[in-house]
């Protein structure tokens, strides 16, 4: 499938909301290419080079915005179904004397529509608002086809009520609650349809699974042992709020991405490990993205800028983290014992999907930002991005550099860098005190026994500590407290 030259790059547009939306959805079937432009709230369907666009007119009357944020998105037979939430019509307040504005949320809606890739036509299944002006519905941000019931499963964590886990009537568009522990995301493992239980709010941190048993309708919920992580991380490191990003499923084993790194359950021997990745305990993570199976393996983005802050006291710690550009948004691909670095882009990777001999990618340039911080556009450059899969997948790794913030990460645990296919990886560190540096070394699916772990003097000024013998995932940990150290990790 080749796409139009004009659809390849979205400037900035009207849709009232937080800072930048992106292009979220993205899937290929029965020929016909669907995504959702926020937050502009256009979902556009092409097909040998005709494009159709809906823009949730069925919801509300215009101006509309939002449209999808999270990647809720399935297929069944010649249907595409994508839910998620839109304005209709959309309240933008103005600004305020200091610069501050917001948005009304009365005009909020949950929704789930229906897409005949046959006939083309756009069919609303549900919707849903509570009217209020600073709260909304559980927004729909994941749907899983039930092959054995013929029902869609939806997943609601982003909002003030109806939250948990749903079943929806794909023919009628009735709904009803199967959990009340919020969710985001879902994926099947087995007869099992799985569900991360999640608390909301504005860092919804994993405390554990919920499996639906789609054969005789069971909810079991398990509880990770220890909310830190610590007990099962492969470095033996505590996890600092670990966000969920989105979910996986392979090798009878549920992949749970988080900030911070990865939490995997294995279904057959309940047991749990965490592997830190790309943990700079900033807000560097898989958020508001997807993971996709390929090659039997896994496909996941981590991304440099996802949620972000304008208006703010400067002083603010979290303001810090969430801004701080620790290097660019990452394809991790995992197939275990191993993970690697596809690719490297800028600030975010929305969506992506396969088409083909290529990979399709969503991107944008501008975070989600504060409550405070609403415009009357979006604010992001989003683009689609094209990329050979032979390439990606056969190609040396791209140099990459992370500039870690050590006034974040102290004497804690940071990194887990997949240093697969870089021949010269190294770890500068400009200490301002001796020190001592711990390394350690692990791979996915690995038991916590197996990492290694070495440590290394640091004197004070210039340390150049080459990573080139070790071929797993590493992370690190300073003995000591130094938080005006610039430490910096280059892959080349």
């Amino acid at each position: 499938m080749k796409l139009p030259k004009s659809l390849r790059t979205y400037p900035p547009r009207y849709g009232p909301e937080w800072g930048s939306g992106g292009i979220f959805g993205l899937k290929y079937h029965k020929d016909t290419l669907y995504y959702t432009l926020a937050f502009e709230a256009e979902a556009h369907f092409i097909k040998d080079y005709m494009e159709y666009v809906y823009r949730f007119e069925q919801v509300g009357p215009a101006p509309h915005s939002g449209g999808d944020t999270y990647n809720a998105v399935d297929t069944v037979d010649e249907f595409i179904y994508f839910g998620g939430w839109v304005h209709a019509p959309a309240l933008y307040r103005g600004k305020n004397p200091d610069g501050s504005a917001t948005i009304g949320f009365y005009n909020k809606y949950s929704h789930v529509h229906e897409y005949d890739t046959y006939d083309n036509e756009v069919r609303l299944l549900w919707t849903e608002s509570i009217h209020k002006d600073r709260e909304w519905t559980g927004e729909i941000s994941n749907i899983l086809y039930d092959p054995i019931n013929d029902r869609l499963l939806l997943s609601r964590l982003d909002g003030h009520a109806n939250l948990g886990v749903y079943s929806m009537n794909r023919r009628n568009g009735s709904i009803r609650k199967l959990s009340d522990t919020p969710s985001l995301k879902g994926v099947l493992v087995h007869d099992l349809a799985c569900f991360e239980m999640s608390r909301p709010g504005l860092h919804p941190t994993v405390y554990g699974l919920q499996f639906l048993d789609l054969v005789d309708g069971k909810f079991e919920k398990v509880r990770v042992p220890d909310e830190t992580f610590g007990k099962f991380s492969l470095d033996g490191g505590y996890v600092e709020t670990p966000r969920i990003g989105t979910m996986a499923s392979a090798y009878l084993r549920i992949f749970v991405f988080l900030r911070g790194g990865l939490l995997i359950y294995d279904v057959t021997r309940r047991t749990w490990s965490f592997v830190r990745l790309f943990d700079f305990l900033s807000g560097y993570g898989p958020f508001r993205t997807v993971a996709i199976n390929l090659g039997g393996g896994i496909l996941v983005a981590f991304n440099a800028f996802t949620h972000g802050i304008w208006h703010v006291p400067e002083d603010s710690e979290e303001v810090k983290r969430l801004n701080f550009i620790v290097g660019p948004s990452v394809l991790l691909y995992i197939t275990p014992p191993m993970a690697r670095i596809l690719l490297a882009l800028g600030a975010r990777i929305t969506s992506f999907e396969r088409v083909g001999d290529m990979l399709l990618l969503g991107t944008s340039t501008v975070a989600n930002l504060g409550g405070y911080d609403a415009t009357p556009i979006d604010s992001g450059y989003r683009e689609l991005l094209t990329v050979r899969l032979d390439r990606l997948l056969t190609t040396p790794p791209p140099p990459v550099e992370f500039l870690v913030p050590a006034n974040f990460v102290l004497d804690k645990h940071f990194g887990g860098i997949p240093l697969l296919g870089y021949r010269h990886p190294r770890l500068l560190i400009k200490a301002h005190m001796d020190n001592k540096l711990e390394i350690y070394e692990y791979s996915v699916l690995s038991e916590p026994i197996e990492s290694c772990q070495d440590v290394v003097s640091l004197k004070r000024g210039k340390n150049i500590i080459d990573l080139s013998s070790y071929r797993g995932i590493v992370s690190f940990r300073l003995s000591q407290p130094d938080p005006k150290a610039i430490i910096r990790i280059n892959l080349q």
